[in-house]
C-alpha cells in the first residue's frame, strides 16, 4: 500500500490535527490532560487519537523517506 503524498499529508495534518482553531486546538487541550493525568474519558482519548493520527501518519512518511535516502547507493 503506498503512502499519501506531502500535497495530501500536509494540509490534512493542518486542517483535521489543528481543527478547531479557536479558542484553541483540541489537540493542544488533550495532550495538556494527557501531560496532567486527567485523560480519562473515553471521547477524550478518541479526540486525542482522532487529531493526532494525521501528524502520525506524516512523521511515517518522513521517516520512510529519509530511510530511503540514507539507505540509497551514492550518485
Amino acid at each position: 500500500m503506498r503512502m499519501p503524498g506531502y500535497q495530501v499529508l500536509v494540509p490534512i495534518a493542518l486542517l483535521l490535527g489543528l481543527a478547531p482553531f479557536y479558542p484553541e486546538p483540541h489537540i493542544v487541550e488533550k495532550l495538556r490532560l494527557l501531560a496532567g493525568g486527567r485523560l480519562s474519558r473515553p471521547i477524550d482519548i478518541f479526540d486525542l487519537f482522532w487529531h493526532s493520527w494525521p501528524f502520525l501518519l506524516l512523521i511515517c512518511r518522513l521517516l520512510g523517506d529519509l530511510g530511503r535516502k540514507v539507505g540509497a547507493p551514492p550518485g
